[in-house]
Order: structure tokens, then C-alpha cells, then sequence
């Protein structure tokens, strides 16, 4: 990708809103597995600490479960929901981290051990598409190793040490085998592809300019639809592009929103958010369309940004947290879900490419901010907990309004309507031809008239003919063909009589000779009169 492209259509479609309860300092409010079942977060115990609790969200109504340990966990542990109802945690441990399996057993929490990884720092990433396997980084001082976790045989086992700094995480593919990380080097962040089943080869991704620091933010590998975050405008925004393609990122104007309200183009708002800036598309021109040719995803029947997001900078803009799946090949249908910080506390965002707007919900009361799951037929889930109902999952319908197709333009074309009487002869006439008719058809005129040439299709009858069949006076059916009006079809011994050519004598342009009253249309394009 070598440009990018700014897009200016801006509607503030605002609701009221009503300001959540906060999540946890120094947590992911909730992490939801690959296929949208289960969810996990570390609450507040009865003791003061925290303890882990598992959410049930398969079901027709979301239920929660605690998994409190022998001990409050810390502050940095982290949690992470597998597909089988298992919750993976992280305990930071004396110059190592301990992996642990917790799940329901009885009135108790049962535990079994999953290994060691002896590094100073370690942070799991999402969920992988497969629900079991669970990936970490671990950040060196000049490198970043990538570590598998969990779905090995032999315990945690290091995929590959990669130069730099990586942070982010977002899965490309559903098999699991593509992982798009944010790579640091001498100061410039760039997006890079990592094939975690093949020894950990990595590619480049995500490049607008040379000098520009692009992050991958969260991807549907279904469609394509990516979303990024890149200073290439100018300053940071917020944009889009297709898995695959090679044309320009888009920067969206509807996108900027900054923690005062959204953002004119042209203008700058208190954090610093600006407006367009002088970058073009690939023909120069700002304002066309495009999409880059990079992309990231994460799999499952939802997309959530909570699970294992690592904050880079401070972003004072929407945060896309959900994705909608199953829109195969139709990238500008995605719904897309962020999170808006304002005054009144987050709310929700509701965006597709191809509405060109930003739509504004109230969050429900104590939603978790960042969080949340898109359904394939455009259903928003967003969890919340309150005093009264601890376990809580609002359902928003939320279907594309824009169409998917725009009809094809048909051609003006006339119209001319047969006159009555020409069909009851053409009626009379073919009736007479028909096998097994009573009568024989009678013989033919002692002088028949010659045949149009082939270059003239149409024969001009001689001038002072009235309206009506040829030779015949206006308001009498002609009289019937004879031999030289049959004709003998694919070598059949079956003789069709012809529609008489008087019926088309008005046709502005030659076309195809006369047809049989079964095949003859009730209209002629392409004529007049």
C-alpha cells in the first residue's frame, strides 16, 4: 500500500446517553472467545480482590459462573475464554508467568496446570480461530518472541523471536494460521504478517508510506473489511481498506469523532483530531475512492477488540471493538462497532463503508466498555452488569440500510402496439396451418409476388396500400398465404405459415424476418409510430 485517500461525508446522528459502570483499572473489561460462547474478566471478590467469572452466552439467556481461586488473583493476571468452557489465566509469577486451566467443579473451582513460560513479561492475544489454541508475546529489549501457550502436547513451546517491538494482534484467516502483528522499528510502526505454522515466517503487511506509523486494528477475514490506524493524513485517523486489494486505504470523514463531538473536515478540535490533510489517492485526487491491500481478522461468530488489545498511544477517537461475519466478498456491508469516549462516558458506534455515517446508541446502563459481538445476520450483543442484573447481554437489530446491489439502467426504448384486427387474421391464419385441420388450405394466387431480396428483409408494399394486411381493404382480414408464403423448417415436413410482413412495415432499422404467431411478442422494440 503507497497512498491513501480522505473521504468527508460527516453525520452526526447523536442519541442521549447514559455514562456505564467502569471496568477494572488495568483490564480487558471482558474477553469473548473465538466463536462468541463463552466470555471471562477478573471481578471484584467479597474478600476485596479479584477472582475470575465466565459467562455464558450460547444460551437464550447469558448466565455467569465464578472460578474463585485458593487465593485473590493480581491486578495483572489476565484471562482468557477457551471454546470448551474452559478459561485459560496467566499468573505473573517471581521471573516467570503461570498458565492455568479453571473451570466449574461442583460448589468449587476446579484447576489443572498448564506450564511455565520463564520470561519477565508475557501477554496473551486473542483468541485463535480454533477456540483452543492460546498464543502470547513476550517483549524483549530488541526483540519480541511469539509463544504458543496453550494446544501443544509438550507444554508452552516459543514459534519465533521477532525484531522489534510487537504489540496489537489479529488473526487473517479462520484456520488460524496467519497472525498480523504492529512491529516497531527505529521508531516506525508497521503492520507485519506472521505464519505461526511454518516457523514463524513473517511478511509485510501494512505499509501506506514510508514514513508513517500504521497499525492493524481489528479485521473480518470473511469480507476482507480491515480496520487501521495511521498519521499517512497527517495526523491519526481512523481507516479502512479490503483484504487483498490494490487500491488506496480510505480515511472517512464520518470517523471523525474526537472526545468533544464529531469533527468537521477543516477543522481541529480540542485533542487535536484534525481535518483533511493535502494526501491523495493513487491518481492524486482527495475524495476518490479506494482500499489497501492489507488486511488482518478475528475469527468467530464475533469480533471483539478486548481480548489481550495492548495500548500503544493515547487515541482520543473511535475505538472499533466488533466486526460483523459472514458478509463474504461484501466488505462495505460490514457493521462495525466502536467505542466513542465523550463527556457522558463511552457509548457506541455504529458504521458500514457503504452508509457513509456514523451512528450514535446509548450504551445500555453498565456496559462494558470495548466490548461486544456482531451476529452474521446484523445483530449487536453488548454485555453489561449491574446490581440488579450481574449477567446481562442487550440485543440491538441492527440490518444494513444501504442496498447491497444498485439496479442496472435499462434502455429508453418505443413501443408501437399491434392493431386488434392484424392479430384475429394472423389468429385466422395460423389456426389454418395447424396439423389436423378440418379444411385444406387453399391453393395459391395464379400470380404469386416475388421474394424480398435477402439485403431487404422487410418488403415496402406499393404506396396507396390502406393499413391492414397486404392488399387487402382496411377493416377485412386478409386473405390467407398460399404456397409461396410456407415455410419449411430444420428439413421438417411440416409447413408453418409465416407472420404476414405487413405487420412490421413500420420498422425504423431491418432486423430478423417475420416469426410464427406463437413466438411473435405482444410489443416490437426498437420501432416507432
Amino acid at each position: 500500500m503507497t497512498a491513501c485517500v480522505l473521504e468527508t461525508a460527516v453525520d452526526d446522528d447523536t442519541a442521549p446517553a447514559r455514562p456505564p459502570a467502569p471496568a477494572p483499572a488495568g483490564a480487558p473489561a471482558l474477553t469473548i472467545a473465538a466463536d462468541g460462547s463463552y466470555a471471562a474478566r477478573l471481578r471484584p471478590g467479597p474478600d476485596g480482590g479479584l477472582l475470575t467469572e465466565r459467562w455464558t452466552l450460547n444460551g437464550p439467556e447469558p448466565y455467569a459462573v465464578r472460578l474463585p481461586g485458593a487465593r485473590p488473583e493480581a491486578p495483572d493476571s489476565e484471562v482468557l475464554p477457551l471454546a470448551d468452557g474452559r478459561v485459560l489465566i496467566r499468573r505473573r509469577l517471581e521471573g516467570r508467568h503461570a498458565l492455568a486451566l479453571l473451570y466449574p467443579a461442583g460448589p468449587g473451582t476446579g484447576e489443572q496446570p498448564a506450564g511455565f513460560v520463564g520470561r519477565e513479561r508475557l501477554r496473551l492475544l486473542p483468541p485463535a480461530p480454533d477456540g483452543v489454541t492460546v498464543y502470547a508475546l513476550a517483549p524483549g529489549e530488541r526483540t519480541t518472541e511469539l509463544w504458543r501457550v496453550h494446544g501443544c502436547s509438550d507444554g508452552p513451546e516459543r514459534v519465533t523471536e521477532i525484531p522489534g517491538h510487537c504489540s496489537g494482534g489479529a488473526w487473517l484467516d479462520r484456520g488460524g494460521h496467519l497472525l498480523a502483528l504492529d512491529r516497531t522499528v527505529d521508531g516506525r510502526t508497521k503492520t507485519i504478517s506472521v505464519q505461526v505454522g511454518r516457523g514463524g515466517e513473517t511478511s509485510p503487511l501494512l505499509r501506506i508510506t514510508e514514513d508513517s506509523d500504521d497499525r492493524l486494528l481489528l479485521a473480518d477475514p470473511d469480507s476482507g473489511l480491515l480496520l487501521l490506524r495511521s498519521n499517512a493524513p497527517g495526523r491519526e485517523r481512523l481507516g479502512w481498506g479490503v483484504l487483498g486489494s490494490a487500491r488506496p486505504a480510505r480515511f472517512p470523514g464520518a470517523l471523525l469523532y474526537g472526545a468533544g463531538g464529531p469533527v468537521r473536515p477543516g477543522r481541529t478540535d480540542a485533542d487535536g483530531v484534525g481535518g483533511e490533510s493535502g494526501m491523495g489517492g493513487a491518481d492524486g485526487a482527495s475524495g476518490t475512492d479506494g482500499a489497501s491491500g492489507t488486511g488482518g481478522g478475528n475469527a468467530g461468530e464475533g469480533r471483539t477488540g478486548s481480548g489481550g488489545g495492548e495500548a500503544v498511544a493515547a487515541w482520543p477517537g473511535p475505538v472499533p471493538f466488533a466486526v460483523q461475519p459472514g458478509q463474504v466478498l461484501l466488505p462495505e456491508q460490514c457493521g462495525v462497532a466502536l467505542r466513542i469516549d465523550g463527556p457522558d462516558g463511552p457509548r457506541v458506534g455504529v458504521w458500514r463503508p457503504a452508509e457513509g455515517r456514523l451512528r450514535l446508541l446509548t450504551a445500555p446502563e453498565g456496559w462494558l466498555p470495548g466490548t461486544g459481538l456482531w451476529t452474521a445476520d446484523g445483530e449487536l450483543r453488548l454485555p453489561y452488569a449491574t446490581a440488579d442484573v450481574p449477567c446481562g447481554l442487550a440485543r440491538v437489530p441492527l440490518p444494513a440500510t444501504a442496498p447491497l446491489l444498485r439496479p442496472a439502467r435499462l434502455p429508453r426504448m418505443a413501443f408501437r402496439m399491434i392493431p386488434r384486427r392484424d392479430l384475429r387474421a394472423a389468429a385466422a391464419r395460423a389456426a389454418e396451418a395447424l396439423p389436423g385441420a378440418g379444411t385444406a388450405p387453399p391453393a395459391a394466387p395464379p400470380a404469386a409476388p416475388p421474394a424480398a431480396p435477402p439485403s431487404s428483409p422487410l418488403a415496402t408494399p406499393p404506396a396507396g396500400t390502406p393499413a391492414g394486411a397486404d392488399g387487402a381493404p382496411a377493416g377485412e382480414p386478409a386473405p390467407p398465404l398460399g404456397a409461396a408464403g410456407e415455410q419449411h423448417l430444420g428439413g421438417s415436413s411440416t409447413a408453418v405459415r409465416a407472420t404476414p410482413v405487413g405487420l412490421f412495415r413500420r420498422a425504423t432499422r431491418p432486423g430478423p424476418g417475420p416469426v410464427p404467431l406463437r413466438e411473435m411478442p405482444t410489443a416490437c422494440p426498437g420501432t416507432s409510430g
